[in-house]
This record gives structure tokens, sequence and C-alpha cells, in this order.
């Protein structure tokens, strides 16, 4: 990415790092992110366990994602952890700067059609985008949500609307995923036939409102219903008004319902 961070991160960050050069008992890298920083990860950071060789683990100038463990400000030494990134946030981090980088793009397509270079663009609007907002991609998702965006950001007009403009056109926001267990069973003799019923009821109900959702069987009593939508707000309504309204179809028929949202 051309756009840099000033200053140094933060203990117990997430930083991605290229991989500078390996040592027999340290590695050093290069923090992506942050302008002229970089840190060393020791060995014993490197992996559990004992290590015979470390280019079994890291590649010269391949990226990873690290922890910050310590940072000597005086010296300017920032100290790193390799092993003790879980996967899930690793690739988490990853992905944030994925988009990151994608979302950059788009300021490089504003900057050739406004005959700019990237770096006048940055100093014009990127800047201010990322000090009201964190990341290129968190505006983006504000601008997609329609949040009051001239209101909170102070640049040049035509520049930022250009920019809105490339944004609704070009983006999308995520899909969002939540599931819910839902129990439903019956002791009347024709308890089956009546689940049935609910089941056709709640598949019209989701037809009908057109939302994005899906019922899966796991095992009697127990179902899922997982609901999909481009907005984490919009999609959890949506999970508890198709749960909801499946409860109490079920007890219009006699049957015992219950629900609960899956974490």
């Amino acid at each position: 990415m051309f756009y840099k961070k000033q200053g140094i991160p933060e203990v117990d960050d997430l930083v991605i790092c290229m991989v500078k050069k390996i040592l027999p008992n340290a590695v050093f890298v290069i923090l992506n992110e942050y302008q002229s920083k970089e840190g060393m990860i020791h060995i014993s950071e490197i992996a559990p366990g004992r290590i015979r060789n470390l280019r079994d683990f890291v590649i010269e100038g391949k990226t990873i994602v690290c922890k910050i463990l310590r940072i000597d400000k005086e010296k300017g030494h920032i100290d790193l952890s390799l092993r003790r990134v879980p996967v899930t946030l690793r690739r988490k981090k990853e992905e944030e700067f994925k988009q990151e980088n994608k979302a950059e793009k788009l300021l490089e397509q504003l900057a050739k059609e406004s005959k700019l270079t990237l770096e006048e663009v940055y100093k014009k609007i990127g800047n201010q985008i990322y000090g009201d907002f964190g990341s290129l991609t968190n505006f983006y998702y504000a601008v997609l949500e329609n949040k009051e965006i001239n209101k909170d950001i102070k640049v040049e007009k035509k520049l930022l609307d250009n920019l809105i403009k490339k944004i609704k056109e070009k983006i999308k926001l995520p899909e969002v995923r939540l599931k819910a267990n839902i129990s439903i069973s019956s002791k009347d003799k024709k308890g089956i036939v009546k689940i049935k019923q609910v089941f056709s009821k709640i598949k019209d109900f989701i037809n009908n409102q057109k939302y994005k959702a899906d019922i899966k069987y796991i095992s009697a009593p127990k179902y899922s219903i997982e609901v999909i939508s481009d907005n984490p707000k919009n999609a959890d309504k949506i999970l508890t008004e198709v749960s909801n309204f499946l409860v109490t179809e079920a007890k219009k028929e006699g049957c015992e319902a219950e629900w609960q949202k899956k974490s």
C-alpha cells in the first residue's frame, strides 16, 4: 500500500510485516503499514517447540501477521511474535489488509481521472479519511450505509463527490450471515404433519418478505435458520423476525418451539 501510518503501533496490536532478513536466532521484518518501521522476532516467538531451521517457518520477502510484544521508544526497538497470533485473528487481519489494498485502488482511479498523483489525492482527501474513519474501507462502508459523510469530513467537495460516486458504483457491502438454532416438537399423533405445515408457512413468509434465509434440518427436534444480509443490524432484525414467526406459528399448531441465536 502507498499509505503508511505515522508514529508507532501499540503493544498487543496485530501488524502486517514483510520478512526482511533471517538470522540463525532471529527474524527481522518491515512493518508494512507504518512509515519506516522495522522489528525483530526472536526464534522463541516464531513457533512453539524446538526450531532447527527458521526458514521452515518464514521466507524472505513474504508477508506475515505478527503481534507487538514490546516497544523501546528511546532505542526504536520493536519486538514481535509470530506464534502468539491465533489463526482466526491472522486471517481477519489479512482480510482487512487485503480489503484496504482494494480500497486504495479506487483512490488510484480517482487520481488518474483527476490528473493527480496518488500522493496528491491522499493529501487532498485520503489522509483526512484515515483520520476520521480509521481506514478507507470504514469510510466506503459508511457511504454505502448512507451515513452523513459530508458533514463529518472537510475536504475538496468535487473530489469527495467523485469518490462517493465511485464507491456506490464499484463497492458492495460484505455479506453478513447470522444463524439461530431452532427446536420444534409435537406430542400429537399428527405432529410430523403439523411441523411440516409450520415450515411451509415460514418458507412462504421468507419468500413474501424477499428475505435471504435458509432452514436446515439437523436432527429431531433440532433445525437451524441462517439469514444473509449486507447490513449487520438488518441481518439481526431478519433473524429475529423469522425465528419469532416460526415459534408463533408452531404454537398455533400446538407444537412446542423455541429458538436461540447462534454465537
